[in-house]
């Protein structure tokens, strides 16, 4: 009885161990990554500051910060030096799965000002689209702030 149910226990993990394989081939590294900013320091000059930047396999991924009177407006990405246009719609699932695997919040309702106190580039790639996805975290949540395509 003990074999039995042994024996039971050890299938059933195998077969788990599969399902949540086919879920990591879908999440790759390739296709689901989140790069981790810090925000601009405090009292930065007026106009457009670089908050950091990310060279990677699309290009030149920056974070940038609108800062007027000396206070941090928002924060927004460009790619190689271009704003990104935002979606409108909704996105694939694959990019929500992305934010899940990451433990952000989901990109449904973005945060136009995007402020916090660390901030998070999320790409997802679904089948030749890429998608790059601004966070920014208050406290111990993270809100989604901007979603563009590449």
């Amino acid at each position: 009885m003990l074999r039995l149910a042994f024996a039971t226990v050890a299938a059933l993990a195998v077969v788990g161990f599969g399902l949540s394989a086919g879920a990591a081939d879908r999440l790759s590294s390739r296709s689901c990554a989140a790069i981790a900013f810090h925000p601009v320091a405090p009292g930065v000059a007026n106009g457009e500051q670089e908050a950091g930047y990310y060279k990677s396999r699309l290009g030149r991924i920056e974070v940038r910060a609108s800062i007027k009177n000396r206070v941090l407006q928002r924060y927004y990405v460009s790619l190689d030096g271009a704003v990104l246009a935002p979606v409108h719609g909704a996105l694939p699932p694959l990019v929500a799965a992305c934010a899940k695997a990451k433990r952000l919040a989901p990109p449904i309702h973005p945060d136009r000002s995007c402020l916090g106190d660390r901030l998070v580039v999320m790409i997802g790639d679904t089948g030749g689209h890429h998608y790059i996805l601004l966070y920014a975290r208050h406290g111990r949540a993270w809100h989604f702030c901007s979603a563009g395509r590449a």
